[in-house]
C-alpha cells in the first residue's frame, strides 16, 4: 500500500529578496513565523527579511506546496504539481498530483523527503500514500470493502495536511486518494473509509457493505455514491475530534477515523464540496469549527461558509453566494478569504466586512490588481497576513492598512541563492510581468527598472508598426528600483488587439526598451 522515507539531509534556510511567487496559495502562521506557499518562504521578523528551505524537492520550482501544518518545530507539507493534459473529448484540464510529503523536526533547518509511492526494495515493510494494482480491498470491521487501488498520482494530491502532537497522528486529504492516515511519521499509511453519499453515519458494528470508489468506474453514474470519498480537507482539532471534508460533505469523528457522522445541506452546510476545516479556540468551550461550502451535485447547493460551534449538532451559514478558500483566527476576531476579498468579522463571525483593496500607502506605486481572488489567510502574534493571486499583504491594525510583499526579482540577479535557477532570471534593463499579459484576465501588467538616479521618467507604450498608443507615465521619480502599472488600454480607453507591443521607459541616464505580448 503506502510509502517510502527518503534518508534525511541537512538543509539550511537560505535567503532569499523576498517571496518566491506572487500567486500566494497557503499561509501558515506560528508566533512570529509566517510560513508562504507555494515555495516554503519564511519570515521571522515580520517580512523585513525572508528565507526559503532548500529542499531538492523543491530546487527549480519543479513542485509546489499543495499544504502545511506546523506545529512547534516540527513542519509537515505536501508537494504537488500541475500541468495540463488534453481529454478524450479535444478539451483540455488541469492535473494536480502528489509529489510526496517534506519534513522537518527543527523549524525548517533540514528536511526529510517523504515519497508518496508504494514500498521500495530497501524497505517492503513501508507503504505509501498511493496503493499498489492488488490493493482492491479495505478491511472494515468484519467487512471486505470491494475498492479501486489508487496508482497513479495525477488526481490525487495532498491539498490538506494535519499533524496531531498529542497522538502523532498524521493525516493527509488526497482527493482520490482520500483521506490517509500515519501514526509512525509517515512510514507507513492507512486508509480510512468514510461514509457513502447515502448514509449520515458509519461505523464497523453496523456491518455495511458498499464499493468504496471513489469514481463510478464499473458502475453505473446514477448507482455512483463515492462523492464523499473524495477529500480536500482534514482537520483533528483540540477536542480529539477528526473533521474530513470532500466533495460530497463534511464528516467528524470521534475514534480515530473509525466512525463518522455525515453532514451535508441537510444539516446547514451551504454546499456539499468542502476545500477548507478550521478550528477556532473558545477558552473554556469546545472550538467552533469552519469549513468552506463550495457547490456540489444535488439541489440547493451554493457557495459560503458554516460554523458549529457545538460539535457538529447544530450549524450556522454566512457568506452566502461567496466562494472561500481559508480561515484565520485571533480571539473573536475571523478572518476568511475569498474571491471576493478578504472577509472580516470582529464578532465571532456574525457579521463580516470586506476588504476588496490592499492599499499600501508607503508604497503607492504597488497597485493591488482588482479582481485578484485572496486564497489564504494566516495571523502572527501581531499581524493578519493575506495571500492573494497578486501578492502578499501584511496588516497590524486589524485590516485597515496593508504593507506590500511581492517577487521583486532584481534586474542584476548577481548573489540570488540557489534556490532560485539562474536561467529564470536573466539581468536586464527593465522587465515587465505578467508576460504575456491578458487585460480581462489579469487587469494590470507592471513595468520594472531602476533609476541610477532621480529625475524625469516618460514610459510610452509603442505598436509593432511603432506608432505611438499609450503614455503610461511622465513624472518625476526618487532612485532605486521602480515600478509602474498599465492596464493595456490606449490613450483613448480603448482596449488594444491581441500582439506584440514595445514600452521605452526614458530617463536622464538613458532610454530603456522592454517587450510585451498581449494575449487574450
Amino acid at each position: 500500500m503506502i510509502l517510502v522515507a527518503a534518508p534525511a539531509r541537512a538543509q539550511d534556510l537560505v535567503r532569499t529578496p523576498g517571496i518566491l511567487a506572487n500567486d500566494v496559495t497557503n499561509l501558515h502562521a506560528e508566533g512570529r513565523a509566517i510560513w508562504v506557499g507555494p515555495y516554503l518562504n519564511v519570515s521571522t521578523d515580520g517580512g523585513q527579511t525572508w528565507k526559503a528551505a532548500q529542499a531538492d524537492s523543491l530546487t527549480g520550482f519543479r513542485n509546489s506546496v499543495y499544504s502545511i501544518d506546523i506545529e512547534g518545530n516540527i513542519i509537515w507539507a505536501g508537494l504537488g504539481f500541475q500541468y495540463t493534459r488534453s481529454r478524450s473529448d479535444g478539451q483540455s484540464e488541469s492535473v494536480n498530483e502528489i509529489r510526496g510529503l517534506l519534513h522537518s523536526q527543527d523549524g525548517g533547518a533540514s528536511w526529510t523527503y517523504v515519497s508518496h509511492l508504494p514500498f521500495a526494495d530497501s524497505d517492503p515493510a513501508t507503504t505509501g500514500l498511493l496503493d499498489l494494482p492488488e490493493d482492491t480491498l479495505i478491511a472494515y470491521g468484519d467487512v471486505q470493502l470491494s475498492t479501486l487501488a489508487i496508482t497513479v498520482a495525477a488526481q490525487s494530491p495532498p491539498w490538506d495536511i494535519d499533524y496531531n502532537p498529542t497522538t502523532g497522528d498524521l493525516w493527509v486529504a488526497g482527493q482520490l486518494a482520500g483521506i490517509r492516515k500515519s501514526q509512525d511519521q509517515g512510514r507507513t499509511w492507512q486508509r480510512i473509509v468514510l461514509p457513502p453519499d447515502t448514509s449520515w453515519f458509519l461505523s464497523p458494528r453496523l456491518g455495511l457493505e458498499f464499493p468504496f470508489l471513489v469514481q463510478p468506474v464499473g458502475i453505473a453514474p446514477d448507482n455512483f455514491f463515492g462523492l464523499n470519498f473524495q477529500a480536500f480537507a482534514i482537520l483533528a482539532d483540540e477536542s480529539g475530534a477528526v473533521w474530513a471534508g470532500t466533495a460530497g460533505g463534511l464528516n467528524r469523528s470521534e475514534d480515530g477515523g473509525t466512525s463518522w457522522r455525515h453532514y451535508t445541506t441537510e444539516d446547514g452546510l451551504t454546499g456539499d464540496w468542502v476545500i477548507s476545516i478550521e478550528e477556532q479556540h473558545r477558552p473554556g468551550l469546545s472550538p467552533a469549527v469552519w469549513a468552506t461550502n463550495w457547490p456540489s451535485l444535488g439541489e440547493h447547493q451554493g457557495y459560503g461558509i458554516s460554523v458549529t460551534r457545538d460539535n457538529g449538532h447544530s450549524f450556522e451559514s454566512a457568506l452566502h453566494s461567496e466562494r472561500c478558500y481559508d480561515f484565520a483566527f485571533d480571539g473573536p476576531r475571523v478572518y476568511v478569504a475569498c474571491d471576493g476579498g478578504l472577509y472580516i468579522s470582529r464578532d465571532d463571525g456574525h457579521t463580516f466586512v470586506a476588504v476588496r483593496n490592499f492599499y499600501d500607502a508607503r508604497n503607492p506605486d504597488r497597485t493591488f490588481r482588482p479582481g485578484a481572488g485572496v486564497y489564504a489567510v494566516a495571523t502572527t502574534d501581531d499581524a493578519i497576513w493575506a495571500g492573494t493571486a497578486d501578492g502578499l499583504f501584511k496588516s497590524t491594525d486589524e485590516g485597515r492598512t496593508w504593507h506590500t510583499f511581492r517577487t521583486l526579482v532584481p534586474l542584476n540577479p548577481d548573489g540570488l541563492p540557489p534556490v532560485i535557477p539562474a536561467d529564470h532570471v536573466p539581468e536586464v534593463d527593465t522587465y515587465a510581468y505578467p508576460n504575456p499579459f491578458s487585460p480581462a484576465a489579469d487587469r494590470l501588467i507592471r513595468l520594472r527598472y531602476k533609476l541610477e538616479e532621480g529625475g524625469t521618467v516618460i514610459i510610452r507604450v509603442f505598436d509593432f508598426g511603432m506608432n505611438l498608443v499609450r503614455t503610461v507615465l511622465n513624472e518625476s521619480q526618487e532612485h532605486g528600483e521602480r515600478e509602474v502599472s498599465w492596464d493595456g488600454l490606449d490613450d483613448y480607453g480603448a482596449r488594444l488587439a491581441n500582439g506584440p507591443y514595445f514600452y521605452a521607459v526614458q530617463t536622464s541616464g538613458g532610454t530603456f526598451w522592454g517587450k510585451i505580448l498581449i494575449l487574450e
